[in-house]
C-alpha cells in the first residue's frame, strides 16, 4: 500500500469533518457518509495513482472483478496525488484520457509505461511523444488537458481524497460508506460482502 507522506494533506483531512470507524478487518466506515449514486445504484469508487505499483499490480485483478459484477454496480477510478507533483500529473493524465474516453483502453498501457518501462509521463514532451505512439490525437488530448473542465475534475479529485479520509492506494470505496484496503483477492472478496450487504438493504 502506498502511504500518504505530508503532514499537510493528513490535517487537511482531519478538518474536513468526515471521520472513520472501525467496522470489521479491513473496512472502515466513513461517517458521516458522502454523497453516492441514486438508490438502484451500488457505487464502488477506487482511489488510485498511475504512479502507485500496488495499484499496477492491482489493475488487472480490479479489471476481471468489474467486469463480473452486476449491472446495478457502477465502478469509478479516482485519481490521487498526496501532494506529490509528478502524481498530479498522472493524475490529469487519467482525467484527461476519461474525457477523451480513452481512459479504459490505456490504463494497462499507462501502468506498464510508468512502472516497466520507466517512461516520465509527468514530463510533457515525453507524454506527448508517447501518446502520439498509442495513436492518440495529441492536439486534442493537450487541448482537454487545458481545459476548464478537467481542471475542475482534478480539483474535484482532490477534495474527494480529503473527504473520503483516503491513506493509502489502492482503496476501495462502497456506497459512500465502506472504506477498504485494496490490492489483493481478499479486498475485493471484502468489496463483495458490502455490495450484497447494501444489496438486501442492510
Amino acid at each position: 500500500m502506498q502511504r500518504r507522506s505530508t503532514l499537510k494533506v493528513l490535517l487537511a483531512g482531519l478538518l474536513a469533518g468526515a471521520s472513520l470507524i472501525a467496522h470489521a478487518e479491513g473496512v472502515k466506515e466513513l461517517s458521516p457518509p458522502q454523497p453516492t449514486l441514486p438508490a438502484g445504484q451500488i457505487e464502488v469508487i477506487e482511489f488510485f495513482s498511475y504512479g502507485c505499483p500496488h495499484c499496477s499490480n492491482f489493475e488487472p485483478l480490479l479489471v476481471k472483478w468489474r467486469a463480473q459484477q452486476k449491472p446495478d454496480v457502477v465502478v469509478k477510478k479516482v485519481p490521487v496525488s498526496f501532494g506529490r507533483a509528478e502524481w498530479a500529473a498522472l493524475g490529469r493524465l487519467y482525467i484527461t484520457l476519461s474525457a477523451l474516453g480513452q481512459a479504459d483502453n490505456l490504463t494497462p498501457a499507462v501502468f506498464e509505461a510508468v512502472h516497466k518501462d520507466r517512461i516520465r509521463l509527468e514530463d510533457e514532451k515525453v507524454r506527448n511523444d508517447w501518446l502520439a505512439k498509442k495513436g492518440v490525437d495529441v492536439k486534442k488530448f493537450n487541448d482537454t488537458w487545458r481545459s476548464f473542465s478537467v481542471d475542475a475534475q482534478y480539483k474535484r479529485a482532490e477534495q474527494m481524497s480529503v473527504s473520503y479520509k483516503v491513506m493509502s492506494v489502492p482503496n476501495l470505496v462502497v456506497a459512500g460508506k465502506y472504506l477498504v484496503e485494496g490490492g489483493d483477492p481478499a479486498g475485493l472478496s471484502t468489496v463483495d460482502g458490502l455490495i450484497a450487504k447494501v444489496r438486501a438493504g442492510k
